[in-house]
């Protein structure tokens, strides 16, 4: 989770207005008070996204709707597999994906 967290930071250290909080066992990166990215145990990310996006987003290898406990998530919230995101190319595809999503959201 550490880790994922650094990386994570490094990449969105230009993004004014990120908010990092630890929330849910995690590293939540949020803007305008709402999560945007997490980092969970195991180097999994969490992603908010737009449902109908999360929808196509979820058959990608090393996607799955997000679990919190024993509840899976609403299709706006997905993890993604450590080997998903194993490099800085992969990770700032979710960033991304995730910034372009919350832009219609926020």
């Amino acid at each position: 989770m550490t880790e994922l967290a650094d990386r994570i930071r490094a990449l969105l250290e230009d993004d004014l207005g990120i908010e990092e909080r630890r929330m849910f066992g995690s590293r939540a990166f949020l803007v305008d008070g709402r999560i945007l990215v997490g980092a969970r145990r195991g180097g999994v990310l969490l992603v908010r996204v737009d449902a109908e996006h999360g929808a196509t987003l979820a058959m990608r290898p090393g996607v799955s709707p997000a679990v919190m406990g024993a509840r899976t998530m609403s299709a706006n919230w997905l993890d993604v597999a450590s080997d998903a995101i194993a490099d800085d190319a992969a990770l700032m595809f979710w960033l991304d994906v995730a910034r372009e999503d919350a832009a219609g959201v926020f």
